[in-house]
């Protein structure tokens, strides 16, 4: 949470703000849960920030507002914060797991120094005693020590071995959070977050290695009509199948993600653009060539086809740039009839 929010929220204006967001949420016909009232209190907060943004686009379309749309918008766009609850609830643990070391070592000092102490007077008093007696008592007082120092060692070297496995726990919990953080939860792609520091690193490199890179944009045609006649749970059937699809054929160093809505796309880093339309070009055949049926009534949905437009990164052109041109072709291919794949440098030519 931004510390422009935060401080709202704990203002005088907090409850005219509260119910600014419930009638909001209400004149949208959203339901006032507490994902929603997060991500309404950034939109009302931010109205132009980029999940405002988003938030505007979805509203302005016919599709209902559902749980896994605000779960979408959660993952792209409020990964940030969770994901620094997450470290610091990982940061207390480790702190408490640290104190615990840190107390068994000074315990286990305190009785080295003790045993060298015990050590150095036996050495003395030996030197000293002539009678059996004094000896035999001696020994027995280095056999106590030496025990306690085992003792101690021993209950070191298991806050040790636990505080170590411990820290594996966490270091595996905080790397489930950081996939978590950049993955989109319905489709298991990249989520728009990620596409868009992937899309600028990547853009960044090929400017500097002189490389080419290409970004494809998909969408899936008449996605709506799926909506409105089967539901948006077949909705998210279909997304997933087409995510799955791109997934499979966009293995690293390729990047697939889900770019919004019913809208995905994929980069390409170092391939011509002819390896990449024969890639996409394999990708929607694949998509279409299955006829899909409703999970819960097995009824026929028939083939899902995809529109594709993408576009080779030109030298010095930003993220920005190479993504309008791909998107420009995306819609190219949707006026064309759809369910094909255009590429923005013919177009380019075509209008030269």
């Amino acid at each position: 949470m931004t510390a422009q929010v935060e401080t709202a929220l704990r203002g005088p204006e907090a409850y005219a703000l509260a119910h600014r967001i419930v009638d909001a949420m209400q004149q949208a016909s959203v339901w006032p849960t507490p994902l929603n009232f997060e991500l309404w209190l950034h939109y009302v907060s931010d109205p132009e920030g980029p999940l405002g943004r988003e938030l505007q686009r979805l509203l302005a379309g016919d599709a209902p507002f559902t749980d896994a749309t605000a779960e979408m918008l959660a993952a792209e766009f409020l990964p940030r914060g969770r994901l620094s609850e997450e470290i610091r609830d990982v940061g207390a643990v480790l702190n408490r797991e640290l104190a615990a070391v840190a107390e068994a070592i000074d315990n286990a000092r305190k009785t080295q120094t003790a045993y060298g102490e015990t050590l150095s007077h036996a050495s003395a008093k030996m030197q000293d005693t002539e009678r059996p007696t004094d000896l035999t008592e001696i020994v027995s007082t280095l056999s106590t020590a030496t025990r306690k120092v085992q003792r101690h060692t021993s209950a070191l070297e298991k806050r040790l071995e636990s505080s170590n496995r411990e820290v594996v726990r966490l270091r595996e919990h905080l790397e489930q959070v950081r996939r978590d953080a950049m993955t989109d939860a319905l489709t298991n792609l990249a989520n728009r977050k990620t596409f868009d520091e992937q899309i600028a690193r990547l853009c960044e490199e090929a400017e500097v290695e002189g490389k080419p890179l290409t970004l494809a944009i998909v969408d899936i045609d008449h996605f709506k009509r799926f909506n409105d006649t089967w539901g948006h749970q077949t909705g998210d059937q279909v997304l997933r199948y087409v995510a799955s699809v791109l997934g499979r054929i966009s293995r690293a160093p390729r990047v697939a993600a889900r770019y919004g809505g019913e809208e995905f796309a994929v980069i390409f880093p170092g391939e011509t653009p002819g390896t990449v339309e024969a890639a996409l070009n394999a990708i929607r055949e694949e998509i279409g060539s299955r006829s899909l049926r409703r999970r819960s009534t097995n009824d026929d949905l028939g083939a899902v086809t995809i529109s594709v437009g993408f576009a080779e990164r030109r030298p010095g052109e930003t993220a920005l740039g190479v993504l309008e041109r791909a998107d420009e072709a995306l819609y190219a291919s949707k006026r064309g009839g759809r369910n094909c794949v255009t590429n923005a440098e013919l177009m380019t030519q075509a209008a030269a």
